[in-house]
């Protein structure tokens, strides 16, 4: 026998306390197994087994040499069923949790459910620390420091902030020239849903960062009016790049003090710490991480 062989031959004599057993378990004559666990004791130098005439026993090394033995054979039995389920075709539902800004991720989620039609995709938006395992999540897509020991994470990608405006505000405002400019312009700022504080807006000047007291003319607790505002020339927004990349090619908005600005934020995804992972939760996580940010998606790790 071979070496994984002999394990398995240990196993199912220690599991039967015979030999002969385990030797019509495994399809061949008793004197195979001892002789491969006799091959096998010799190489550890170690007894593993009490022999008698009538059973055999263990012995206390053995007991623990069987405890490693089971844990290998069922990594074995993991791999085999990874591998197996691989090759399933991704289906049934997929409970995602996203941000209040996850509106303005639907152009990369449609065509991830283009992709997999199979995959019956359940969206919760909210910017509140949802608990992934206990309300029985699949996913969840979030930016910040997150940690739970209990989650594998895959980074997304980074995003950058920017403060926008319409030509035509700028037109009739004057464009700021210095962060302290800002107290004089009208300013839109998003409301933190699950705090109720404003998001300070990332303003930093020779590497230290600027409290500037921003007027207040529109808050909104989605970045949805904000882009829409900014637009229709009503004042000054912070969002993030992948909000408004579209307005920004079409000129609808046009950025400033691009280099006052804190370059800082990440988006990643969290789900359940798993020996197997779902077909259709391995394709989610691959699609987003390959088609979100494409630039400089990330690794799975534990958090």
């Amino acid at each position: 026998m071979d070496s994984l062989g002999a394990l398995n031959a240990f196993v199912q004599a220690a599991d039967a306390r015979s030999f002969t057993e385990a030797a019509a378990q495994l399809g061949v004559s008793p004197s195979a197994v001892g002789k491969a666990i006799a091959r096998l004791e010799e190489r550890l130098s170690v007894r593993l087994f009490h022999r008698s005439t009538r059973s055999v026993t263990l012995t206390p090394e053995g007991t623990l040499f069987l405890e490693r033995c089971r844990r290998i054979f069922c990594e074995i039995e993991a791999a085999e069923a990874e591998l197996v389920q691989s090759q399933e075709a991704p289906r049934g539902k997929l409970r995602v949790s996203l941000p209040m800004a996850g509106m303005l991720l639907m152009p990369t989620l449609a065509a991830f459910m283009r992709a997999y039609p199979e995959v019956e995709i359940d969206l919760d938006f909210s910017d509140r620390m949802v608990d992934v395992i206990e309300e029985g999540f699949d996913a969840v897509i979030r930016s910040g420091e997150l940690g739970d020991s209990r989650l594998m994470m895959r980074q997304l990608g980074t995003f950058h902030p920017y403060l926008v405006a319409s030509p035509a505000y700028f037109e009739q405002h004057g464009v700021p020239e210095t962060p302290a400019d800002l107290e004089h312009h009208h300013c839109l700022h998003h409301r933190f849903p699950s705090t109720g504080k404003l998001e300070t807006w990332p303003l930093v000047q020779d590497g230290v960062v600027l409290t500037v007291d921003l007027p207040i003319t529109a808050v909104s607790n989605a970045l949805e009016p904000l882009i829409h505002m900014a637009e229709e020339g009503l004042g000054i927004a912070c969002l993030p790049d992948f909000t408004v990349g579209r307005q920004l090619r079409e000129g609808t908005l046009v950025p400033v003090l691009e280099n006052r600005l804190r370059r800082c934020g990440t988006y990643r995804i969290l789900w359940p710490s798993s020996r197997h992972l779902a077909p259709k939760l391995r394709v989610f996580v691959d699609f987003m991480a390959a088609n979100l940010f494409p630039a400089n998606g990330g690794s799975s790790s534990p958090l």
